[in-house]
């Protein structure tokens, strides 16, 4: 089988898991306990303007007649299929729902860069070092470090990081001030984000607006990275074609890099991409307590204010996310370790 038939292939396979979790997702907002029009309408119980937001949403027809259900998700789902995303009920009622989508994506976009750069960027030279010096102070120090910042509850992570970033003048007396470190006065809870990020004093304010919210969302993931990287490098160095390299006199640095590397980092793939899955779930909870305005709090509130349509949406981009991610990952394998077929 070649690359592009076994991609098109995926791409087939998608269409049902994708329709299928739709249908849980119009089932779960639609027949749940959340009444969209009670969510609409608020205290407001004027029977005449319940009817006529009824009829507005597709609730109701022009004669108060219920609109089948089955009817109701055949609309929906042709809505998705075609991109059309509709309009909020309830969050921004009126508002289309791209426009909302496109507003709030950058924040969590730009948080997602920094949880994975950080989980990356740490996680992984932590457990490749710790892998080329087994049993060493420093191994044992990277590993301990790695069970610990794993093992932190990130609710008890978060509260840490806000004390340490946001009020950090206050608990330590003046001694320690993130403003005057970065050169700049910034407050992370109320700065404006991703203003300005053109300058050096821009960029440096979203840096630290994203950092308590980035290292939360990327902690366990940086855990993650760095036992199973140590772990992969023990394997790989131990293996008979790296003792054959050895033994043909091949320099260390070209084993490592060429041999050792490369072939640890197979198993670091399916938790590098799974990080995205990680993004997803976690991006909720996590702006909704640091107050990042981003799709995910977005989620939140469309799901528990009963907006269909944007809670919908959200979820739609979130499982073509996800699909896209499970492709690109046995992409990544094939292009790592050229051993690994399409069959």
């Amino acid at each position: 089988m070649s690359r592009w038939s076994y991609f098109l292939r995926r791409l087939v396979l998608t269409v049902p898991v994708l329709l299928f979790a739709m249908s849980i997702v119009f089932l779960i907002l639609r027949v749940g306990p959340t009444d969209p029009v009670s969510a609409i309408v608020g205290t407001q119980n004027d029977p005449q303007y319940r009817r006529a937001v009824a009829r507005s949403i597709g609730l109701i027809d022009a004669q108060g007649n219920p609109i089948p259900l089955w009817k109701q998700y055949v609309d929906f789902m042709t809505s998705l299929l075609v991109f059309d995303l509709g309009q909020s009920w309830v969050i921004s009622r009126g508002t289309s729902v791209t426009e909302l989508i496109a507003s709030r994506a950058p924040r969590t976009l730009w948080l997602g860069f920094w949880s994975v750069l950080v989980a990356i960027l740490v996680g992984i030279p932590l457990g490749f070092y710790a892998g080329l010096n087994p049993n060493t102070p420093s191994d044992y120090a990277a590993s301990f470090g790695g069970i610990v910042w794993r093992a932190m509850p990130n609710f008890w992570l978060g509260i840490i990081l806000i004390a340490l970033l946001v009020q950090s003048n206050q608990l330590t007396g003046g001694a320690f001030d993130w403003a005057t470190w970065l050169g700049i006065e910034v407050n992370v809870v109320t700065a404006p984000p991703l203003q300005d990020v053109g300058t050096v004093d821009g960029y440096l304010r979203n840096v630290k607006w994203v950092l308590p919210a980035a290292l939360v969302l990327g902690s366990a993931s940086m855990g993650n990275e760095m036992r199973i990287g140590r772990t992969a490098v023990l394997e790989t160095i131990n293996s008979n074609y790296v003792e054959t390299a050895r033994a043909k006199g091949v320099p260390a640095g070209i084993i490592v890099w060429k041999h050792v590397f490369r072939n640890a980092l197979i198993p670091l793939v399916p938790v590098i991409t799974a990080e995205a899955f990680i993004l997803i779930g976690g991006s909720v909870i996590v702006e909704t307590v640091f107050g990042i305005n981003g799709l995910g709090k977005l989620f939140f509130d469309a799901a528990i204010q009963g907006d269909l349509p944007l809670a919908g949406s959200l979820i739609f981009i979130f499982v073509l996310f996800t699909l896209s991610i499970n492709i690109l990952q046995d992409f990544l394998y094939t292009v790592i370790d050229p051993r690994i077929g399409y069959e």
